[in-house]
């Protein structure tokens, strides 16, 4: 029986089709090539009926293995983009088996979870990316978390939040005459306030909230009134939770209705985050496309002219538990853009890097900008210290946005190398450093001319070390006591060995040109 949309599809990769829903609900068991995703079918196998191709077919009822290996078969023959079975089914080693052996993709379905919720939220995800709303992630699921807020009010008589884990408030009552000092700031700033979260941290709120399904009481904290905190789980998962401002533990009833309703707000949440994750890979993907060169409809999603291309870069003693890690990389530098208010950051790995698309605008601190970027750097280096962004040159076409990017890295690779410091660095503030590597690239890749090579082979036959010299003098010209700093020797000792230099190879110090010509090359054999 599909479920089908009336919105002409636009098809989801499976992987990310079950990514915005968690690992607490379905899970990938066995991955195949397949296509797109772009709707639902309820499996009928006494009426034949397995859907088209595309679809992502749910097995409800299909729980013995020689039925699921059936309809791994069926879902074959029709061109399906992957089975989803009860986790206890899939996890069968014969059912595993079979799904590698005809090539389908097999989703594990928590045995805890409903198959309608499950339709549900999947059916939220294709309709948002067919209608291509995806990258927009607040809509009828807040609208529907504001109402449940308010009917929770109502069953205790007080004013209500609801808060992810995260301790933002994603939704409040319209009730909230009654709410102390720390509530107002909490609605009007969108988070508790760091003083109150590290008061219910100490006294093992939040300890109890991540590990319990029960609600509890909160006693009066100073200026802090009671609360009474209803954990919302999804089986054994933290999603959130709800707050009501109280002037004592409320009746057993009442406690026990506000933890019926936590098990509808759990289905809201997870949508509202399944929204919140297709929106940033559909982002991501986009940018990913734009960057490699594909300018196709970027205009329709693009902010306003002029840009820069910017790798967000983390060194590896940054303080960063896996700084190899892309991906971590990304969660780190989008969960502070999110933190400064940038509500769906143009951020994606390509190649490697973990890039950003921001405005140029002289002076413009909104979330997105250049600007805005170097302040939301500096707060990131307060915990992660290797924290730095290198950015490309100003453009105003998408076209030229793969120069910026080009830009970009030449950046990043100097400051890897150790020649560029500090949190933010363009290629204006860089042009210096950034001419002179592309010279030294194309010496690299050419047979070295004049006489730095007699000078290395002259270093390496007898232990000295004139090619160094040479490079400290020249960059300190007339100042042979700076230069002899950087060799760690005696004044005495640099001006010997430039004498004895003479004698080792032909030069003509005196000339800008062979100056300019022999510090390039010296760069390039790394001195």
């Amino acid at each position: 029986m599909p479920l089908t949309s009336s919105t002409a599809p636009r098809g989801l990769a499976l992987a990310d089709l079950v990514g915005t829903l968690g690992g607490g609900l379905l899970t990938v068991a066995v991955a195949a090539p397949g296509p797109e995703i772009d709707d639902i079918t309820l499996a009928e196998p006494g009426a034949g009926v397995y859907g088209q191709a595309g679809d992502l077919l749910l097995g409800v009822g299909v729980e013995s293995p020689e039925r699921a290996v059936e309809l791994l078969g069926a879902a074959v023959t029709a061109g399906s983009g992957g089975v989803v079975l009860r986790r206890s089914t899939a996890r069968r080693r014969e059912v595993r088996a079979a799904a590698r052996r005809v090539g389908m993709t097999l989703v594990e379905l928590a045995d805890h979870a409903s198959w309608a919720h499950v339709v549900w939220l999947l059916r939220g995800v294709l309709d948002r990316a067919a209608s291509g709303s995806a990258v927009r992630s607040d809509g009828p699921v807040h609208d529907e978390l504001f109402a449940l807020a308010d009917a929770c009010a109502a069953l205790v008589d007080a004013p209500v939040t609801i808060e992810d884990t995260q301790s933002r408030v994603l939704a409040y009552s319209s009730r909230q005459d009654v709410a102390d000092p720390v509530r107002v700031s909490t609605i009007v700033g969108r988070k508790v306030p760091d003083a109150v979260l590290a008061s219910l941290r100490g006294r093992g709120v939040f300890r109890r909230l991540a590990r319990s399904n029960e609600p509890f009481y909160v006693p009066a904290d100073g200026a802090l009134k009671p609360r009474l905190v209803i954990p919302v789980r999804a089986g054994n998962e933290w999603l959130g939770s709800i707050w009501a401002v109280v002037d004592g533990p409320p009746d057993t009833a009442v406690v026990r209705s506000l933890g019926q309703t936590a098990s509808v707000v759990a289905l809201h949440l997870l949508r509202l985050r399944s929204q919140a994750d297709l929106a940033r890979r559909v982002s991501a993907d986009r940018l990913r496309t734009l960057l490699s060169g594909n300018l196709v409809e970027a205009e329709t999603w693009l902010p306003p002219a002029p840009w820069r291309v910017v790798v967000l870069g983390l060194a590896p003693d940054g303080g960063a538990e896996h700084p190899g890690d892309t991906e971590s990389q990304v969660d780190l530098w989008e969960s502070a853009a999110r933190r400064g208010a940038w509500r769906q950051p143009l951020v994606a790995r390509l190649d490697g890097q973990v890039l950003a698309l921001v405005r140029e605008a002289p002076g413009d601190l909104t979330p997105g900008s250049w600007d805005w970027l170097r302040g939301i750097v500096e707060d990131v280096r307060t915990t992660t210290p290797g924290a730095a962004v290198s950015a490309g040159g100003v453009v105003d076409r998408a076209a030229a946005l793969a120069q910026s990017r080009h830009d970009a890295l030449e950046v990043q690779r100097l400051r890897e190398a150790g020649r560029l410091t500090g949190p933010a660095t363009t290629i204006e503030d860089a042009w210096a450093a950034v001419t002179t590597e592309r010279a030294v690239s194309g010496i690299r890749l050419a047979p070295l001319l004049g006489p730095v090579g007699d000078l290395e082979a002259h270093d390496r036959e007898h232990g000295s070390a004139y090619a160094a010299t040479l490079a400290a003098w020249l960059d300190h010209p007339g100042d042979p006591k700076r230069a002899a700093e950087r060799l760690h020797v005696h004044p005495n000792t640099l001006r010997y060995r430039m004498q004895r230099l003479g004698d080792v190879v032909d030069l003509d110090l005196d000339d800008p040109e062979t100056r300019l010509a022999l510090r390039l090359q010296l760069r390039a054999l790394g001195h």
